[in-house]
């Protein structure tokens, strides 16, 4: 099977809920990101043969394939399709995965895969509306929102309300210090809002997130329970997307890519627990790299809620200084569908920054799905 290389990544600023994106239609955002892309690569909007997009609430101004309404909007030629896939919370790492295994396969050349939400402008679960799980379905599985799926994660792994906290305070602060130092600076294209302002800088980091502070905070899911608002990811806005290609195809354009993916995997886990799913898709992807925890020189792994990195961490011995080093969904926003290209984006640019050799990425999804991928740098 033929190499893949990402060639360039990029991300807007992450926006909280009702915050600086709120006025910018999701298609329009996800437009801005496309078009920045294959600016920064040098390559023609002509010479991309799919755009594969996650979007989890595909209604409204999500519906209708943004993927290709957005591509539309970009100015890409209407010779090129777009598509929009649903994997929860990894919609836009599987993305990836299947704008990957086509180049591998050999069916395309050049693909961008990305994701966007407007979580604002698209709540979650208006897609589904007042519908009901299949009866069908609940007669076999204990169908429950992932917020009480956090709280049995916490309570099987023994994890206490403190540390939890205290695991989202350091989130918060590593946040701050990467924005403080501008090690996203790279990554993000500014946006300019209907407003008329320049949106570039995350907004989801809170000032003052420290473990008593959050340790003040009103429990959600479960009165005598251990998962806040504070522990828990943010609603979010934002779009993120990377360019793929064949090692061969980047070659014969004289590119230089950034990372070349060693190694992609899907897992389906527990719907009930729902959220453990990346421990599994982690072992099944590094057996896949023939590679060990021991060797990724850093890892995100998405922090939908503090007990998933955690129990993530128990079980695969990873190091946490490794992990989310510049702060995750806790502290930073999680637009479901953007962001898993959003954490490549970052994991990638870590990797170049730091000399890093090898990142993993996993993410949990809902219903009872992980996937992870293993990324090289290259020089």
């Amino acid at each position: 099977m033929r190499e893949v290389v990402i060639v360039e990544g990029v991300r807007t600023a992450v926006g909280r809920r009702k915050g600086a994106l709120s006025e910018t239609r999701p298609d329009e955002l996800a437009a801005v990101v496309l078009d920045e892309l294959v600016k920064r690569a040098g390559v023609g909007k002509e010479q991309v043969e799919d755009v594969i997009l996650g979007c989890v609430t595909q209604s409204g101004e999500q519906g209708g394939n943004i993927a290709r309404t957005s591509a539309l909007i970009a100015g890409f030629p209407i010779e090129v399709p777009g598509v929009t896939i649903d994997r929860q919370c990894g919609s836009s790492q599987q993305a990836v995965h299947f704008g990957a295994q086509a180049i591998a396969a050999g069916d395309m050349e050049i693909v961008i895969a990305g994701g966007v939400e407007s979580m604002t402008r698209e709540p979650m679960f208006s897609n589904v509306g007042d519908a009901r799980p299949s009866g069908k379905l609940t007669s076999q599985y204990e169908i429950i929102n992932q917020g009480l799926s956090a709280e049995r994660i916490a309570e099987k792994w023994g994890m206490s309300r403190r540390e939890l906290d205290e695991y989202s305070a350091r989130s918060h602060e590593r946040a701050f210090a990467a924005i403080g130092e501008g090690r996203f600076k790279d990554e993000i294209v500014p946006v300019e809002t209907a407003e008329g302002n320049v949106f570039d800088t995350d907004e989801g980091p809170r000032e003052g997130s420290t473990p008593d502070v959050l340790g003040g905070l009103k429990t959600v899911f479960k009165e005598d329970g251990v998962i806040t608002a504070g522990n828990a990811s943010q609603m979010s806005d934002g779009a993120s997307a990377v360019l793929l290609m064949s090692r061969e195809k980047a070659d014969e354009l004289g590119l230089k890519p950034k990372a070349r993916i060693v190694a992609r995997s899907v897992i389906g886990s527990d719907p009930t627990l729902m959220l453990t799913g990346p421990i599994a898709a982690t072992e099944k992807v590094l057996k896949k790299a023939g590679l060990s925890i021991d060797e990724m020189d850093t890892y995100e792994v998405n922090e939908a809620f503090a007990p998933v990195p955690l129990a993530w961490l128990r079980e695969t011995g990873a190091d946490p200084e490794k992990l989310n080093v510049d702060g995750g969904a806790i502290a930073l926003g999680h637009p479901l569908g953007a962001t898993g290209t959003k954490l490549l984006v970052t994991l990638m640019n870590r990797l170049e920054r730091t000399g890093g050799r090898y990142g993993l990425l996993a993410i949990c999804e809902g219903m009872g799905m992980a996937n992870a991928t293993v990324i090289e740098r290259l020089d």
